[in-house]
């Protein structure tokens, strides 16, 4: 089974990394047949040769950041559109960005260049479908894999009905066993005793390999059956759920002579989020900071002069892995006991805020000096906002998995604001959708909420 899909994901990427050449050569033949040719023939071609090699590097990196060329991501959507296209125009994007500073680039074809572009959008998507269709008709050509499922109980009959019903899975039940003290929930095939399992595989050729189908409470049994099965020679997979702890695929990893299982892996382990996430975020900050430097001087000298007090009002919330920080914003509120304000959030018609405070914080303008947090590392551009320490500590006590909110940068905007669930809103619902930015986060995600809060669906309706 595994090397089946092993397979499938060496063909897929093999193909997907030579989409760039094969879009070349279609706009190129696109081009004669339009009567161009002439164009084409007044050129030096090591530069289209020198482009498309920087073309399909740019396009390896993107198309794996994407989860274009990974077989698992052929069946999560119909058309694969919400993946190519941000990714081909990156990486056009980078194109048009790197051969802007090499002049000698300048005379290439546009018309070409588009051409390509759009015909590795759609070789992209054609790719996915035909690999999607020869997995669905393979499934009925290939002789499937006889499996032998260690486990009966409830756990077990909906695990191995996943994965029969998986597009890459070809696999078919030929028993199960039934561990002590465990309740028969299967009727799809024969169920064994566990004192007949070593009898039921030595005396029939007819099992390909064993699944372990052991809910989390059965795990210390792995070893057992490891060694138990080890003389029997076949492969043996363990399904692992770990039901609403599930965030990411990469969880076991190689430590020196350990393997280690991450229990709470996340995407800031991976470089992406390390890498990628902090590039963006200091380029974004700096430009930000630059293009609103006179307005925020503005209103810093119109906090100063309508209400005595500080332009800048500063106050500790609770940033990535539950570290304490210094969160910068203007002053929307009369200066008064710091206790005061960390006790509770801000209400609709607050008497504390000032009629400056009340434009503000309609704006989000008062949010502008949170550019500065991001550029020293506390904050994000995007992420779960930051909470008040004691409210922190407050909603750990009332609200599940409350904290692993706190396994990423908090942002100056986030998923949960961009849905209207800011201010004094629900906090179950601003974790749920925290949660699911946590176990989606993406690049484009993070574009994708950006373009959310300056063209916003909800108009700050809860800001006040």
């Amino acid at each position: 089974m595994r090397r089946f899909v092993n397979f499938y994901h060496f063909y897929l990427r093999i193909v997907i990394y030579s989409l760039p050449f094969l879009s070349f050569s279609v706009a190129g033949y696109a081009r004669i047949l339009t009567g161009h040719a002439d164009v084409i023939s007044g050129i030096n071609p090591y530069l289209y040769f020198d482009l498309v090699l920087l073309t399909t590097f740019l396009w390896a990196i993107i198309a794996e950041h994407f989860g274009i060329a990974a077989v698992q991501t052929l069946f999560q959507e119909r058309t694969g559109i919400r993946a190519a296209f941000p990714a081909c125009v990156l990486t056009y994007s980078l194109d048009i960005g790197l051969l802007f500073f090499f002049h000698r680039y300048m005379n290439l074809s546009r018309m070409f260049f588009a051409f390509s572009g759009v015909s590795l959008f759609l070789m992209t998507l054609t790719v996915r479908a035909v690999f999607r269709l020869l997995a669905h008709s393979h499934s009925g050509l290939r002789k499937p894999n006889r499996i032998l499922v260690v486990g009966s109980d409830r756990f077990a009959r909906r695990a191995t009905r996943r994965l029969i019903r998986g597009p890459l899975s070809f696999c078919r039940v030929i028993g199960y066993v039934s561990l002590p003290e465990q309740a028969v929930a299967v009727d799809d095939a024969p169920v064994y005793p566990l004192q007949q399992v070593t009898e039921r595989i030595s005396r029939n050729e007819d099992i390909d390999e064993v699944i372990l189908a052991l809910p989390p409470t059965r795990f210390s049994d792995i070893p057992y059956f490891m060694k138990m099965l080890e003389r029997f020679c076949l492969p043996v997979r363990a399904i692992v759920d770990l039901g609403d702890h599930t965030l990411v695929r990469e969880r076991l990893f190689q430590f020196g002579r350990l393997q280690i299982f991450d229990l709470t892996a996340t995407p800031t382990d991976s470089i992406a989020y390390s890498l990628l996430k902090r590039a963006f975020d200091i380029v974004f900050s700096t430009f930000a900071i630059l293009l609103t430097a006179p307005l925020m001087a503005a209103i810093a000298l119109a906090v100063r002069l309508t209400s005595p007090g500080p332009a800048l009002f500063v106050q500790d919330r609770v940033g990535l892995n539950g570290k304490v920080f210094r969160m910068y914003k203007f002053r929307t509120m009369r200066v008064a006991d710091s206790r005061e304000s960390d006790r509770r959030h801000t209400t609709p018609n607050d008497p504390r805020r000032t009629r400056l405070g009340i434009l503000l914080r309609k704006m989000s303008l008062d949010e502008l000096p949170q550019f500065f947090n991001v550029l020293k590392g506390d904050m994000s551009i995007v992420g779960p906002r930051p909470e008040l320490v004691r409210f922190v500590e407050k909603f750990l006590q009332e609200v599940a998995r409350y904290n692993n909110r706190h396994r990423l940068k908090v942002g100056i905007t986030g998923w949960a604001q961009v849905n209207g669930w800011r201010g004094d809103t629900s906090i179950r619902k601003r974790v749920e959708h925290d949660l699911f930015y946590l176990q989606n986060w993406s690049f484009t995600f993070d574009l994708r909420i950006i373009f959310l809060t300056l063209f916003p669906k909800y108009r700050n309706k809860n800001a006040y």
